[in-house]
């Protein structure tokens, strides 16, 4: 299947991770990012394991992360944070517990099914201060300066806009707040055959852009301070690439230059933003 425009592929996520919140976590941590193609080589193909975070909540954890932005998030008691693609609401829990009772915490995710789901395991924690709305984070549902951080797991490389992605954060984060986003990045050009497949889509490997790229549209949108905060490589398991690649195009994939990582990124909104004392936008 080939994709032909940006609401194309938004339809095939939104689908896919509406499969994807009906499903076992078990399922969805044995491929790539719960997008099918369950391989049996590994357990976890990306996430890191969240369950010695406080805050953690097994029943809102879908194994769909690929790194941990809420250990770096230097987010603290009384503050607003943003999750963009909150799903089932696992990254939300963690950071109410870090910005407490007085803080407040915003999920936004465009899957129904996602945001039915974390809903409800807010309510059965009873969280009054963690609240969900369904929207696109091209387009984020909140007015401008109000967050002092955000965060987003595995979620960045689904969207085709990332450059529009990143103009909001900009907008929605106050003067002096910063982001933390883990995120999937490539070093080098991904086989064609890995690239095109839908199923891989919205399993996040072919949404994903090079590495330098991403960088520099965080530093082209007005974000300082930026920092890697972690970095690793995906190894993508024989059994899931020998669906797209032949036993050549494989050994050329893994001895080549190419790389798929995992990387958590942070930076900040300055005080200023070049404009005086308060940020224009």
């Amino acid at each position: 299947m080939h994709m032909k425009n940006s609401e194309q592929i938004k339809e095939l996520v939104r689908q896919k991770y509406s499969e994807i919140a009906l499903q076992e976590k078990e399922t969805n941590q044995s491929s790539c990012c719960g997008a099918g193609g369950c391989s049996t080589e590994v357990h976890t193909i990306m996430a890191d394991d969240y369950s010695m975070l406080k805050g953690y909540n097994p029943d809102a954890d879908l194994g769909l992360g690929c790194g941990l932005p809420t250990q770096f998030a230097k987010i603290k008691k009384g503050n607003t944070v943003i999750d963009l693609g909150s799903g089932a609401g696992n990254d939300c829990f963690i950071a109410r517990n870090e910005t407490g009772e007085d803080g407040r915490v915003i999920g936004i995710d465009f899957t129904s099914a996602m945001i039915n789901k974390a809903r409800a395991n807010a309510s059965r924690l009873g969280f009054s201060n963690v609240e969900f709305r369904q929207g696109d984070i091209e387009n984020i549902p909140l007015s401008g300066n109000m967050a002092d951080v955000v965060v987003s797991n595995c979620v960045l490389n689904l969207v085709p806009d990332k450059d529009r992605v990143f103009k909001e954060i900009f907008r929605v984060l106050k003067p002096g707040g910063h982001f933390s986003i883990s995120d999937v990045v490539l070093v080098g050009d991904l086989p064609e055959n890995l690239r095109k497949d839908a199923e891989m889509y919205a399993g996040c490997v072919s949404g994903a852009i090079q590495k330098d790229t991403y960088l520099e549209l965080i530093k082209e949108n007005g974000f300082s301070n930026r920092i890697i905060q972690k970095e690793k490589q995906i190894t993508i398991p024989d059994d899931i690439l020998k669906n797209y690649l032949n036993e050549k195009e494989m050994e050329e994939f893994k001895t080549g230059t190419t790389g798929i990582f995992s990387i958590t990124v942070y930076a900040e909104k300055s005080k200023t933003c070049g404009c005086g004392t308060t940020c224009c936008n």
